[in-house]
């Protein structure tokens, strides 16, 4: 079995079973994820003719944003859950833009090397092992080209006992093995580690689940 179809099989799904996935955009608007997008948005700076990859699209939310806030760039969408998936393509069809949706690991992302300008990615690390995170970021540097930015937002340590005691949510749903990093505070240290640069930490935001961190790096 290649490592792609084992990853395919063993992904974890949107909000940790399969069975909630039906519930992500509930869920999603309850953390107010439709604003912390639109302010990674913004932060990424896109202008027209970008090709800009949302890495771990889910149901299309962050896709779709990047569509609305600069219509004259070139979006793709990539996830591996075929379901959620298919709820993306009904929110984009119901919208009637032109966004382009992929289904691939995002450690193996099946799209050319050096070809998109920004790589976007919203709480889509915390799902994978430290390894998966090594190999994901890796996978985002080769499909920048030169000077490409990529911008996250996901989990981050602490700041404070309460954010500390509103990530054990997350960590229930999505286990230690993989949110660990995130809690650590690990992911600037990993995006450098895959050959970024100017890898900066740009906000910490409290959340209901805990400490959302805002970072970018750019692609030398």
């Amino acid at each position: 079995m290649s490592h792609d179809h084992a990853t395919h099989r063993h992904f974890v799904p949107a909000l940790g079973s399969a069975w909630l996935t039906p519930f992500y955009d509930v869920v999603s608007w309850l953390l107010g994820e439709q604003a912390l997008k639109r302010d990674l948005v913004r932060q990424a700076r896109i202008a027209p003719g970008t090709d800009v990859l949302d890495l771990g699209c889910g149901t299309g939310t962050l896709t779709l944003l990047v569509k609305e806030m600069q219509p004259a760039a070139r979006v793709t969408g990539l996830d591996i859950d075929p379901e959620i998936l298919a709820i993306a393509r009904d929110k984009i069809a119901a919208a009637g833009v032109d966004v382009r949706l992929v289904e691939g690991s995002a450690t193996a992302p099946p799209l050319p090397p050096a070809s998109f300008d920004r790589v976007l990615t919203t709480l889509m690390l915390h799902h994978l092992t430290t390894p998966q995170k090594r190999e994901a970021l890796a996978a985002a540097r080769r499909l920048l080209r030169p000077g490409g930015e990529l911008h996250v937002a996901d989990w981050g340590k602490p700041q404070n006992a309460l954010m500390q005691v509103a990530s054990l949510g997350f960590r229930y749903f999505d286990g230690a093995e993989t949110t660990g990093a995130n809690l650590r505070g690990e992911l600037p240290a990993l995006i450098a580690d895959a050959g970024f640069t100017d890898v900066r930490e740009t906000e910490h935001r409290m959340t209901p689940l805990g400490t959302l961190g805002y970072l970018s790096a750019r692609a030398a």
